[in-house]
């Protein structure tokens, strides 16, 4: 039994380490899995390119879909993930993978959630939502130590593309839509690296009244302003220089630091993103304009 999957990586609106309300939005850049399962009773994983990377996330995944949709047919499998997004660079590199890995597994089990296959006639009747997918990866995240929060805004907005708001201490979608079509997100990723499972939650726990003023603009659909002023406090609770959205703006309609670092990301049109991207590429590091993602997680054929 094979599957086969993908979902794009996101970019911050805002942080849920300092009040559980969180908000990301799925850019174009992709981690694909594909699962065999089998009856071996264990699950191995492999990361394209990263031999000595953690495979905890991917294998529990794998572990989890099988014990909740398998029916006893497959406990065991190998999981293989290639990906377009950084690891440990702020772009939601975990929920990408978590959510490709998941789909895949049920792809392999046939039961893809119907808006996640090519061809919707295909599902199962038993296939779960890709919102219920969703919060399988998540618990697998939780399960094996790679964040904080659970980073169900983040899992949201890759599984279901588009931008999302998120209540992360509940699980719960508040709020999914999609950014204005003509926007293109900017994205600047220098060398270094910082996982999201090391952050100083206190310290950010400290920003909360201007974490709450981030949510409610969010959900007054003013994500702009809101990935602005999250990119800015959490700068400065994180210790990094807020230089590259300074950079950014006004040309930007809005700039953030992506989740706990080190990439920054800006949106806006092209003509208003060309500035940016000539002083982000003065920067060491890679800057990339990548579209906006409204599909999320789907089935790969």
């Amino acid at each position: 039994m094979e599957g086969r999957a993908a979902a794009p990586g996101a970019g911050t609106v805002l942080n849920a380490l300092a009040n559980g309300s969180g908000s990301a939005f799925a850019i174009d850049a992709r981690t694909t899995a594909t699962v065999e399962l089998d009856d071996s009773g264990s699950v191995t994983g492999e990361i394209a390119g990263a031999p000595d990377a953690d495979t905890r996330l991917i294998e529990r995944c794998v572990e989890l879909v099988c014990a909740r949709h398998g029916d006893g047919v497959a406990d065991g499998g190998h999981v293989r993930t290639e990906s377009a997004v950084p690891m440990a660079a702020g772009l939601k590199s975990s929920s990408a993978a978590a959510n490709a890995t998941v789909l895949a597994t049920l792809d392999a089990l046939d039961r893809a959630p119907a808006d996640a296959l090519p061809d919707a006639e295909r599902a199962h009747a038993d296939a779960p939502t890709r919102a219920a997918a969703c919060r399988l990866g998540v618990e697998a995240a939780r399960d094996a130590g790679v964040t904080v929060t659970g980073a169900f805004d983040d899992a949201s907005a890759s599984m279901l593309g588009g931008v999302t708001v998120t209540d992360n201490t509940e699980d719960t979608l508040l709020t999914h839509e999609t950014l204005p079509t003509a926007w293109r997100a900017l994205v600047w990723t220098p060398e270094e690296r910082a996982f999201s499972a090391d952050a100083d939650v206190a310290r950010c726990e400290r920003i909360a009244p201007v974490a709450d003023l981030v949510r409610e603009l969010a959900l007054d659909g003013d994500y702009a302003r809101a990935m602005t002023v999250n990119g800015f406090a959490f700068c400065a609770a994180l210790g990094f220089p807020a230089d590259p959205a300074v950079e950014a703006l006004p040309d930007a309609a809005g700039a953030s630091l992506s989740g706990t670092g080190p990439s920054f990301v800006a949106v806006g049109t092209d003509g208003a993103l060309d500035p940016v991207a000539a002083r982000w590429q003065e920067r060491e590091g890679r800057t990339r304009r990548l579209a906006l993602d409204t599909a999320g997680g789907m089935v790969a054929r």
